[in-house]
């Protein structure tokens, strides 16, 4: 069997789908592993690195996926990466499943069988497969970094002969894995930090991390997160009385970080343009939705901009710029992914069509798009 792992054609995704450990063990189940021409070196992963691991380095894409059983990729293959690439091929990434039919056409068309990891369902036997945290949870760490870098302050209390330097204030708005790494990092930087979110189990969370929890009181009987554990959009109702709060407490912050995003929905509006302005000089915006518009109405994807002293850091991949840490956690990811996808001796591939984790991530098949998210009937539509 034969897996290859492509360089991504993104300039701006510095992640690689397999590092030199798991090239190794795939070595080890007995594939053939062939990588594309410096893929991994975004990520400090060289040539000779993969080559140590018993891969076979391919500069020409049409002979690198020739005969390929499996694609491991970190974003959706473009349509030259498709063509080549045997019928009978599998593609594994993050491919991006709510984009839509038209920016899926591509893949759909092309008759291979795609899974995209974004879709894991969120069962104990996935946690090791489950993208979505794993660089969430990175992205939540540097948040705060690239918060502090662009922080004209110091984030801890400082006591020093020339006067006392006060702890900077930071709020997050969103508990799920990124924002509970931001505030244990915010929190380990010597900030005081409080949290917001509409999921009230989250609070005993944040507590325990040493920050304060603010939210209003949820709508009767309403748990804020879906059945899969995600935030909820909320009433009209909520949203209104969630903003009155923010915007009251917003305007003490020297940092926020919002990371609210709902599958296959543009991100909430978090944080209006009153409250932005309401902040000080100097104040600090991570905005982490930026992907699917943003969690507040002046965030730019991929760029820091000021608005009336206020910087606001819109970067889109903030996984991405660790690039290393990020590759090694998503290759492991895909590796759990891929002996799911084996016989139980691994010598050769025996989908088992029944396992929820297979049909939960499955998202083209034979020409069509097969995930319940495009199912008309499931969707009422």
């Amino acid at each position: 069997m034969k897996i290859v792992i492509t360089a991504e054609r993104s300039a701006e995704e510095t992640r690689v789908a397999a590092s030199p450990f798991t090239v190794q063990k795939y070595v080890g189940l007995g594939f053939d592993v062939v990588v594309e021409k410096d893929a991994g070196l975004k990520a400090d992963f060289t040539n000779d690195a993969y080559k140590d691991a018993g891969a076979t380095i391919e500069t020409g894409l049409k002979k690198l996926v020739k005969d390929a059983d499996i694609l491991l990729s970190v974003l959706r293959p473009s349509k030259e990466e498709l063509i080549d690439l045997p019928d009978s091929a599998i593609v594994v990434a993050m491919l991006d499943p709510y984009a839509g039919e038209d920016e899926l056409a591509d893949l759909k068309n092309s008759g291979k069988t795609s899974f995209a990891m974004e879709l894991m369902p969120r069962i104990s036997r996935a946690q090791s497969m489950d993208v979505l945290s794993s660089q969430s949870n990175l992205a939540g760490y540097k948040s705060i970094l690239e918060a502090a870098s662009e922080f004209g302050r110091a984030f801890p209390m400082m006591m020093t002969a020339a006067g006392t330097i006060a702890p900077a204030r930071v709020f997050v708005m969103g508990v799920g894995v990124a924002g509970l790494q931001a505030i244990a990092t915010a929190r380990r930087l010597g900030a005081i930090v409080t949290a917001t979110d509409v999921r009230m189990a989250t609070k005993e969370q944040v507590e325990s991390l040493g920050a304060e929890f603010v939210m209003v009181e949820p709508d009767a009987e309403d748990s804020g997160e879906t059945a899969g554990g995600y935030a909820k959009e909320m009433s009209d109702d909520y949203k209104k009385r969630q903003a009155e709060l923010v915007a009251s407490h917003i305007k003490k912050q020297d940092i926020v970080v919002t990371t609210a995003l709902i599958p296959g929905r543009p991100a909430p509006q978090l944080i209006s343009k009153d409250m932005i302005e309401s902040m000080g000089q100097g104040s600090i915006i991570v905005d982490l939705a930026t992907s699917r518009g943003g969690n507040t109405p002046l965030s730019v994807k991929d760029k820091v901009i000021v608005h009336k002293g206020v910087k606001i850091i819109g970067y889109a991949n903030l996984a991405g710029r660790l690039a290393q840490d990020a590759s090694n956690l998503y290759a492991r990811n895909l590796m759990t992914f891929v002996t799911l996808l084996l016989s139980e001796d691994k010598a050769n591939l025996n989908i088992n069509w029944e396992d929820e984790i297979i049909t939960g991530t499955l998202l083209t098949k034979s020409g069509e798009l097969v995930h319940a998210i495009y199912n008309k009937d499931e969707n009422n539509e």
